[in-house]
């Protein structure tokens, strides 16, 4: 069996105390995974996560289904139509589309500001592959903001900041999947050989937790901004639409498969749900309650 090393950690993260506070949330985004890429590739790490949490694997993105839009919808809890993140060719003094709201950093509310308004104190972290990303969320509001091209160096550097800082909240992000995809095409074998890497780099930061003593108190979840179709996405195919969602720490459900209709913007719902935090009015995303013990 792969990853044998971290049985321990999904043994403790599956049975841990339905009643202890979630005080740590690990987000990790992987470019361009699919459910369908998940199916195919060995991913052990991510099957025993869905084996002890919750899981969907028809959650929906947003249009168009291009990077921009998704992962800022993920981290703003709401879709383009208010967050005005409408393309790849956005920028904050560059759109078309004037978000609904903006706060003191002229941006539409991000999970990273909500965090930080409610918890000055708290340690946050934005560790991301492809720069861009960067470009998404408040400034003030991140402790650690660190952009690195390879992606064995985001993990790396994911697993130290967490050992050393066990950071309140911490958005990974990884992006060679989405590019595998774009050289040889969703659904090829070399896609599922990238899935299967990025699931090896998901159980180092998984493990990460685990070092770090936080495995009780963190609630860790793993998703995608689109999916695929070919060599490309940004169209509206369900196989470029459909992305998966993993929740696994304590008070989640074990073995739970999400049968709600799941938004990618009901994660930053989730974060803000876990730490009794109010969403801004301007989010339209809810909190994947189902997945979590009354």
């Amino acid at each position: 069996m792969k990853h044998i090393s971290f049985f321990g950690l999904f043994l403790l993260l599956g049975l841990s105390a339905f009643s202890q506070q979630i005080e740590h949330v690990i987000i990790i985004g992987i470019d361009g995974m699919s459910p369908d890429g998940i199916k195919h590739a060995d991913t052990p790490v991510m099957d025993k996560l869905m084996e002890i949490g919750a899981f969907t694997m028809h959650a929906r993105n947003v249009l168009p289904t291009s990077s921009s839009p998704n992962w800022a919808s993920m981290i703003m809890g709401a879709g383009p139509e208010q967050h005005g993140i409408t393309s790849n060719e956005w920028e904050l003094d560059t759109y078309v589309l004037p978000p609904v709201v903006r706060n003191e950093a002229g941006i539409f509310p991000t999970i990273f500001w909500l965090i930080d308004q409610n918890d000055p104190e708290a340690e946050i972290g934005a560790i991301y592959h492809w720069a861009d990303f960067g470009r998404l969320f408040e400034k003030s509001a991140v402790d650690h903001d660190v952009t690195f091209k390879n992606e064995n160096k985001i993990v790396d550097e994911s697993v130290t900041y967490i050992i050393d800082k066990q950071p309140k909240f911490l958005f990974v992000h990884i992006d060679f999947v989405d590019g595998i995809g774009h050289k040889f095409g969703h659904g090829t074998e070399e896609y599922y050989g990238a899935v299967t890497k990025a699931d090896q780099l998901i159980g180092k930061i998984v493990d990460s937790v685990k070092s770090a003593n936080m495995h009780e108190k963190t609630l860790v979840i793993i998703s995608a901004d689109h999916g695929g179709k070919g060599t490309s996405h940004g169209g509206e195919s369900l196989g470029e639409v459909e992305i998966p969602i993993i929740l696994s720490g304590p008070t989640v459900k074990s073995g739970f498969e999400i049968s709600d209709p799941t938004n990618i913007y009901d994660i930053a719902s989730t974060a803000a749900y876990v730490f009794n935090i109010n969403q801004p009015k301007a989010w339209i995303g809810s909190p994947i309650l189902s997945a979590f013990e009354k």
